[in-house]
């Protein structure tokens, strides 16, 4: 293990066992970090920083995908073909698969592994089902963090796969060097009902299923490059390119993860990765800030004992959104 003293000195015993299991690559020490840095418990949280301090210098050599796209598109199958292959190729790959948490139960399927079973299966693969908890972008919301951790562990491919597609599930794209659109045949048909801020931030997009019907594949691969022709792209080095493949028959899977890598290639020499990843580490920090100050917010003394109270009038329309907001909001002047 390679912690520094002052990493050490931070540490608990347990906390410096369990650096030590991630970074000699240790399926179970790796399962109970990303369990630790998710867990909302104030004091597992205090540890998951330490913990995250002591493994982020063995992060960020890894190429990190997120893949997205609408609900049957094909993704969990997708995945285990890409990572098959690139197991095959040498690479070790994780996946962050996140499940959408039921809005009346808290619960989630939690599937993925079901879904993917001959990748489950390999010691070069790791795969873990996150609930989303109902957080915006797709993505759960420690997900960067699990990130990292993975990276730690050695695995030189991290893939997210996201809910699904719209509005709200962009934000992966704002943790990842290539977000990738994933597409169905007769998408084209429906280009107009696809949102265009997610085929904006698409560095690739991809025609899944195309062996069902290659004509439609063709005409929705045509149409895509049309569109995107039109918009503009996020990087000045970078064409997002169209492909078809078939997850199914591994058809075109390989020409997939060489445009990832030339991808790659390309923002690196350009300077554009470097600079995207400092990027996303900034917007990364505020977003942990939005989080902690709406959670201080929620566990305000006076917040608590106002807020059944202003629900209720905002419920009967005696008072204003606006107003119960701004009225809870004085609280954070209060003195506790």
């Amino acid at each position: 293990m390679n912690v520094s003293a002052t990493d050490q000195e931070l540490l608990a015993a347990p906390d410096q066992q369990l650096v030590g299991g991630v970074l000699a690559r240790r399926p179970r020490a790796l399962a109970k970090a990303i369990t630790l840095v998710e867990s909302t418990r104030r004091d597992h949280r205090a540890r998951a920083e330490q913990v995250l301090a002591a493994l982020l210098p063995h992060t960020g050599n890894a190429i990190r995908v997120g893949i997205s796209g609408a609900p049957g598109a094909g993704k969990s199958t997708f995945i285990e073909a890409l990572g098959l292959l690139l197991i095959g190729q040498g690479h070790r790959v994780a996946v962050l698969a996140v499940d959408p948490s039921s809005t009346l139960s808290g619960g989630s399927i939690l599937g993925d592994k079901t879904r993917m079973e001959k990748l489950s299966t390999r010691p070069e693969a790791f795969i873990r089902p996150s609930p989303s908890g109902g957080s915006l972008g797709g993505v759960a919301e420690k997900t960067r963090e699990a990130m990292l951790v993975c990276e730690a562990a050695g695995f030189d491919v991290v893939i997210v796969e996201t809910v699904g597609v719209g509005q709200s599930e962009t934000t992966v794209a704002g943790m990842v060097d290539a977000f990738v659109l994933l597409q169905l045949p007769n998408a084209g048909d429906d280009l107009q009902a696809i949102k265009k801020g997610i085929v904006e931030l698409a560095d690739l997009v991809a025609i899944n299923k195309a062996d069902l019907d290659p004509k439609a594949a063709q005409f929705a691969k045509h149409q895509f490059e049309n569109a995107l022709g039109l918009l503009r792209s996020a990087s000045a080095h970078w064409r997002p390119p169209v492909l078809t493949l078939s997850a199914q028959t591994g058809q075109g899977i390989e020409a997939f993860w060489n445009a990832i890598e030339r991808h790659r290639k390309i923002m690196q020499e350009s300077g554009e990765l470097a600079q995207k990843r400092r990027r996303q580490a900034v917007d990364w920090m505020w977003t942990l800030i939005d989080a902690e100050l709406r959670n201080r917010f929620r566990h305000h003394e006076g917040v608590r004992h106002d807020l059944e109270k202003v629900s209720r009038c905002v419920t009967a329309g005696s008072m204003t959104p606006a107003a119960a907001a701004h009225r809870l909001l004085g609280h954070l002047h209060d003195k506790d």
